[in-house]
This record gives C-alpha cells, sequence and structure tokens, in this order.
C-alpha cells in the first residue's frame, strides 16, 4: 500500500500527511465500551506470594487495580492522539492459570463520540507493569503480553468481539 494510499484510510493524517487528532465534533454520542486483556508470566511460586499476599511491597492485586484505574483516566496522557474522555466505569479484574500466568482484564465504559479501546489497554498495561514493579525484586525475568483488545461496542464502525482462542479467556 502506498502511502497516499494509507493516508485516504487512516483518520490521524490531515491532507500534508501529518498527524492530527481527529475531530468528532459530528459524531453522535453513544455508549461505548472496551474490554482488553494482558497477562504476566511468572515463576509459580511468584504467583503464589501474589495471592497469598506475601509480597513486601503490599497487596500487589490492589495496588496494581488502581494504577490500572488511573491510567485509564489519564490515557491521553500517554497516547498523543487520543481525546480525553470523561470515563463512566472502570473495572479491572484478575484471573490465574493456577500455575504461572496472571491474566488481567480492563473493561472501560463512556458516554461520548469516541471510543475507550486504548484507555482499556493503557489500564491492562499500567496493571501488568505495576505487578512487574512491586514483583520485580523476587523475579526480574517476568513477562508481560500479549495485550489485546478482546470487545468494544457503540460508534460508528460498531461492535467487535475477538475471536476464540489465541489467549481469549471468557
Amino acid at each position: 500500500m502506498e502511502s497516499g494510499e494509507a493516508r485516504d484510510r487512516l483518520t490521524h493524517f490531515n491532507e500534508q500527511g501529518r498527524a492530527v487528532m481527529v475531530d468528532v465534533s459530528d459524531k453522535a454520542v453513544t455508549a461505548r465500551t472496551a474490554v482488553a486483556q494482558t497477562q504476566v508470566t511468572m515463576r509459580p511460586d511468584t504467583l503464589r506470594q501474589i495471592r497469598e499476599g506475601g509480597i513486601a511491597k503490599g497487596d500487589v492485586l490492589a495496588i496494581a487495580q488502581v494504577a490500572g484505574i488511573q491510567a485509564a483516566k489519564r490515557t491521553s496522557d500517554w497516547i498523543p492522539l487520543c481525546h480525553p474522555l470523561p470515563l463512566t466505569g472502570v473495572n479491572i479484574r484478575f484471573s490465574d492459570n493456577g500455575a504461572d500466568t496472571l491474566v488481567i482484564e480492563a473493561e472501560v465504559k463512556t458516554t461520548g463520540k469516541t471510543g475507550v479501546e486504548m484507555e482499556a489497554l493503557t489500564a491492562v498495561s499500567a496493571a501488568a507493569l505495576t505487578v512487574y514493579d512491586m514483583c520485580k525484586a523476587l523475579q526480574k525475568d517476568m513477562e508481560i503480553g500479549p495485550t489485546r483488545l478482546l470487545a468494544k461496542t457503540g460508534g460508528k464502525s460498531g461492535d467487535y468481539e475477538a475471536e476464540e482462542g489465541a489467549g481469549r479467556e471468557r
């Protein structure tokens, strides 16, 4: 695909091919949600200590939950072309495989003119980084990811739901 064709299809470029924050003035206000997920893979003993509250820095999941919520609220500070949005709800959930993988899922909601996919992705990313930060003294080789959008609702492009598999646990 040539660069001119890409600019015609992508909305974050102006007529000069430079980045622009998309004008959503004429878009309808609709209820919008997005669900994203990531995971942190670690040694079984590290996951056990997280679950049992044995990490010296404190309650890892409580702190990661707050970090995820804060990150969702501040996404436009991290991602240059994102619109600042009034979020109506952010829910961070944790689960694990009982062995070596912590799964982090965020659901973000708003009523507005643009979606909250980036807010959900930022929330799970910040929560995972917080888990890493709080546990790095115990284990430095934890792995984060994959991080992906599981679902979104609302807006002109319609609803989206990721296919089962590829890390999807629903």
